[in-house]
């Protein structure tokens, strides 16, 4: 278990087995989901809002650092969201190419808003794995077919697991399909979970309901000509202007939504690459200003905002104080 400390300004330090254990899809959908409808809220103007001033969410575009000798990168991403008086940072590094340690490390730094004291230090791993697949299960609730059957997951490692989770909370599929560019963890995955393991993209996508493409390829691993009509996708592997999971022509075709217009526009290569339009952001349908048209072919482009960072950590900090003996 984690230390806590009762020094004033001196945060407490929440690792990864503290987070695992008090971050729980299920109590994060909620809050996840207001966050993303007042974090557009506050980015967008519309016509028929009575308070124009209204900034609930203050989120900039991260700050990207490539470490090009290494293949990797630094992210720093803050926001401050009003609504739970918390700020926050996340301070990460993301090498993709990662085999004896994670793609994702680094932690997030929760500040108390009425007097910037640092409230707590998170390990960011299993926060980014978990808020990310939420902002997926949020989107596959407002976008997908209430009738989906089939789940095709593409990739086999933390977000495929996280997905997998989080998708399991929203909606009771029949089948779920799972495929790996390494057919031995595309096994051991569908095994781990009572999927079926495919042997190749097209044979999990053809037919899908919904799709997570959670991969790390900088080519398309999804074409336009294996996805139904009517389908949703969660696109999350892609996060740099020159990856793209997503084939351009299915892009082109399928009604775009994403978590950040202003993010997306500058990181997503299935957007960049493939020059498509974006419909709207998610927030956007959550809040009704925007239809979501789940009838169509959908696409949730999702480069992870830090919003999300700051509602997962609070809940986790929450719960964490709650659980610790009164002095």
């Amino acid at each position: 278990m984690s230390s806590s400390s009762s020094r004033v300004g001196q945060p407490i330090f929440i690792g990864k087995e503290d987070v695992v254990r008090l971050l729980k899809t299920k109590d994060l959908l909620v809050p996840l989901e207001q966050a993303l409808a007042s974090c557009s809220l506050s980015n967008q103007k519309y016509d028929d809002d009575k308070d124009s001033t209204r900034k609930d969410v203050i989120q900039p575009v991260r700050t990207v650092v490539p470490v090009e000798k290494h293949n990797g990168m630094l992210l720093v991403m803050p926001a401050y969201l009003a609504s739970l008086g918390v700020s926050a940072t996340k301070l990460v590094s993301f090498y993709s190419g990662n085999v004896d340690h994670p793609a994702v490390q680094g932690f997030v730094i929760l500040f108390e808003s009425k007097n910037g004291t640092p409230l707590a230090i998170l390990d960011a791993e299993e926060i980014s794995a978990i808020r990310t697949a939420a902002a997926s299960a949020v989107a596959t609730k407002h976008l997908s077919n209430e009738e989906s059957k089939v789940l095709a997951i593409l990739g086999s490692g933390v977000q495929a697991r996280s997905h997998f989770t989080a998708m399991s909370v929203i909606h009771s599929f029949q089948e779920v399909r799972v495929w790996s560019r390494t057919q031995s963890n595309a096994q051991k995955f569908a095994q781990e979970v009572g999927a079926v393991a495919c042997a190749t993209a097209e044979e999990a996508v053809r037919g899908a309901d919904v799709i997570c493409t959670t991969t790390s390829s900088a080519t398309p691993v999804v074409m336009k000509a294996w996805v139904k009509e009517g389908a949703h996708i969660n696109a999350v592997g892609a996060c740099t202007p020159d990856w793209h999971e997503i084939d351009p022509e299915l892009m082109r075709s399928a009604i775009v939504y994403c978590d950040s217009k202003e993010a997306c526009l500058q990181e997503a290569g299935d957007i960049i690459l493939a020059n498509c339009n974006v419909y709207a952001e998610l927030g956007e349908a959550i809040a009704g200003k925007k239809e979501a048209l789940r009838q169509h072919t959908t696409v949730f482009e999702s480069v992870g905002m830090a919003v999300e960072d700051v509602v997962a950590a609070k809940l986790v900090y929450d719960k964490y104080m709650q659980q610790q003996p009164s002095h």
